[in-house]
């Protein structure tokens, strides 16, 4: 019988996970930039699929980032808390970066008025 106290789960070795944990949020940052600058969020005609397909993406992207934060130490599976608590904080920020991706800019809605 297993003892779940002694369950290890490892997904990927500490250093692999770590060097993930902190590349992938500035691919993800950059990817932004350059979706805010090309404006995919307001153009077409299925402007609302797109924010879907966008939220979907960083939700995705959220969990994989929490995954590789939890992994950090080696091991998925037992986590300390502060690996939990950091990987819980990087999911909020993640979140908050994908609402404020989809305010529109004060830029466009000064020219919007005039």
């Amino acid at each position: 019988m297993v003892d779940p106290a002694e369950l290890r789960v490892v997904l990927m070795d500490s250093a692999t996970a770590a060097t993930l944990a902190q590349v992938l949020p500035l691919l993800l940052l950059t990817l932004m930039v350059e979706l805010r600058r090309v404006e995919v969020h307001r153009r077409g005609r299925n402007v609302r699929l797109t924010r879907v397909l966008l939220g979907v993406f960083f939700v995705a992207f959220g969990v994989v980032e929490t995954v590789f934060v939890l992994s950090i130490d080696g091991t998925f599976i037992p986590f300390t808390w502060s690996d939990l608590i950091a990987a819980l904080s990087i999911f909020a920020l993640l979140a908050l970066l994908f609402v404020l991706s989809l305010l529109e800019s004060p830029y466009h809605r000064r020219h919007d008025e005039l």
